[in-house]
């Protein structure tokens, strides 16, 4: 089958891709202290001589004292900004595009035995998971503070060059955990019974990144119905809850939606071919990433167990593009075994694609 689909120009706003292929955001943990190294922006600017047409980085967290739950992610602020600054710099100078993803964990298990916070651990209602309220909610001041800390991450991708921003707002993580009916029990502004209600933090957060960043930014939300603990969970659990859910953030200054799911072939709701991103794009009509297993024959939670994939055809994925389905289609895995696999598969050098290892998740190759 042609890849053509993969090829044609896509453009929203300031952001003028050569291609439909975004590089998903995968933590890596290789900036320690929170900085990103030289090597980072090597593995960056290696993705961008590869020919993506939007990279999206690892997970960076925002100014909060307990945002990330390892040692070794990324901040968004402060020291680490020069090296932010270096990144895209290395990208730019390989004719790429980059956006850096801002995120907040909340309440999601830390990384090692010997992880601790460095402050109070965000949560809307106190839940580590559903059912387990371990920790004190989050008060006014300190919603107040979370949405101000995206804000400012926000200037900085601005001042820093980045040509869009992403919000991590998917897999249960701290926004997510807003959304969520099991993790948000709250009963005042910030919680409630519908899934319109419990969209009100991450609509104000958009609201700051999107004067953060400017009116000509695009601006890309990631969403899951999925949590890293709980792959049955829903946010929406009909085409009328995910419309109640999007209606706000549409409002609030979104683009673009980032559909995760773990495999993007499968239906999101019964009676409809139509995955997470074709959906959202059907009830927003604004440009959807559709993302999970794309381009290997494993979905990705496994490689966390050491399981390998071996190259998947793109034929299904390439007809639901040519289809209008989604807009654009983010690569994970396959990228991170090779950073050439755009080329080859723009060359139809699919002899030469890799299998994928876990071991490609240890090193900054």
């Amino acid at each position: 089958m042609s890849v053509d689909a993969l090829f044609r120009p896509f453009q929203v706003k300031s952001l003028k891709m050569p291609n439909r292929i975004v590089m998903a955001p995968m933590t890596r943990s290789f900036s320690p202290g929170g900085i990103p190294t030289s090597d980072v922006a090597g593995y960056y600017r290696r993705r961008a001589e590869g020919g993506v047409g939007l990279i999206v980085t690892e997970g960076t967290v925002v100014e909060r004292p307990a945002a990330r739950n390892d040692a070794n992610v990324p901040v968004f602020y402060g020291e680490a900004l020069p090296a932010w600054k270096k990144v895209v710099e290395e990208v730019h100078a390989a004719g790429g595009l980059i956006a850096p993803q801002l995120w907040h964990v909340g309440s999601a298990r830390g990384q090692g035995e010997d992880w601790q916070p460095l402050g109070k651990v965000d949560s809307p209602s106190g839940m580590t998971s559903p059912g387990k309220r371990k920790l004190e909610p989050m008060t006014d001041e300190d919603i107040a503070d979370t949405i101000a800390a995206f804000g400012r991450s926000a200037r900085a991708t601005r001042e820093l060059g980045f040509d869009a921003v992403e919000i991590h707002g998917a897999h249960g993580y701290l926004i997510d955990q807003f959304f969520w009916s099991a993790l948000n029990d709250r009963d005042d502004r910030w919680g409630g019974g519908t899934i319109a209600d419990r969209a009100r933090f991450g609509a104000e957060v958009v609201r700051a990144v999107r004067e953060g960043v400017g009116p000509d930014m695009a601006l890309i939300l990631r969403l899951s119905q999925w949590k890293s603990h709980d792959f049955a969970a829903k946010n929406a659990h009909d085409p009328a809850e995910l419309d109640q859910w999007l209606t706000p953030l549409v409002e609030a200054g979104v683009d673009v939606f980032h559909c995760s799911q773990r495999r993007f072939w499968e239906p999101e709701f019964e009676g409809s071919d139509l995955n997470f991103a074709g959906w959202t794009k059907k009830i927003t009509g604004l440009p959807t990433i559709t993302v999970g297993s794309v381009g290997l024959d494993g979905e990705f939670i496994a490689a966390f167990g050491g399981a390998g994939s071996k190259p998947a055809s793109l034929d299904g994925l390439i007809k639901r593009l040519e289809a209008d389905e989604f807009d654009l289609v983010a690569v994970g895995r396959a990228l991170l075994a090779d950073p050439h696999w755009v080329e080859k598969i723009r060359d139809g050098r699919l002899n030469e694609l890799k299998d994928f290892e876990r071991s490609a998740m240890m090193t900054l190759s």
